[in-house]
């Protein structure tokens, strides 16, 4: 299957680079090209695009504003950011952008966000939008800011989070980040997506493989891609079991 994708970007330079790189992307056809927010606009008017790819500093309408415009459309492509700037990091994924990739992007970068492209639009065709509890969309990645910069976690990656003292710990497919976030604003905006198994931890629902009674005492739910299962309370253990028959 073939994917339509619009490049907007107002470097022609940036975005020739950027074509060549598609070219070893078999899986995305490049159906349009723009210099500006509002030309995309416009193209999406009379044309179907599956996925953006956007730079966000443009004269006139800029790549946040377009995104937020793009998300008003009756059926959005997906969107990928390509920019210079790290600054737009977390307004990018306010906009629901799948990924952000910075300048001069990476070959292996690309390959990163198009394959993540990939996985979800045949999601899309059958699921409804994850929201959160107040009725807004989910965020789809979550961000910190360590000694090596900005660190961008796609939800989807993340087996669970636990509490640690003031922090969040993250534990991902890619190791263990500690975000600002607590654990009750983390539950009341991804509730459809985690499961609280303790008073310290959420659990991804969809990694969920077994709940273990332990010799012990107590019980443990193993986590698909984690070796270590993690203990479940007295508390929260009916509410575990309810996640599994509807697994």
């Amino acid at each position: 299957m073939s994917y339509r994708l619009l490049l907007v970007d107002d470097e022609p330079l940036a975005r020739e680079r950027l074509k060549r790189m598609l070219d070893e992307h078999q899986d995305f056809r490049l159906a349009g090209e723009q210099g500006d927010g509002q030309s995309a606009l416009d193209w999406l008017q009379h044309h179907e695009a599956d996925v953006v790819l956007l730079d966000i500093q443009m004269p006139g309408l800029d790549g946040l504003a377009t995104a937020a415009r793009i998300q008003e459309l009756p059926n959005p492509p997906l969107v990928i950011f390509c920019t210079a700037y790290d600054e737009h990091a977390l307004e990018a994924f306010g906009v629901n952008a799948i990924d952000y990739l910075l300048k001069p992007v990476r070959r292996e970068d690309l390959a990163r966000a198009l394959g993540r492209a990939s996985q979800r639009l045949p999601e899309l065709e059958n699921l409804d939008v994850v929201t959160a509890a107040d009725g807004a969309a989910a965020r789809t990645h979550l961000s910190a800011r360590t000694h090596q910069g900005l660190v961008l976690i796609p939800v989807e990656e993340v087996f669970y989070f636990v509490a640690d003292q003031k922090y969040v710990n993250v534990v991902h497919s890619r190791g263990e980040t500690l975000i600002d976030d607590s654990l009750r604003q983390l539950e009341d905006e991804f509730g459809p997506q985690f499961v609280r198994v303790h008073r310290s931890a959420l659990v991804s629902r969809q990694r969920i493989v077994r709940l273990d009674a332990q010799n012990g005492g107590g019980h443990k739910v193993f986590l698909r891609g984690l070796d270590d299962g993690i203990s479940v309370s007295r508390r929260h253990l009916a509410d575990v079991r309810k996640v599994m028959k509807s697994l």
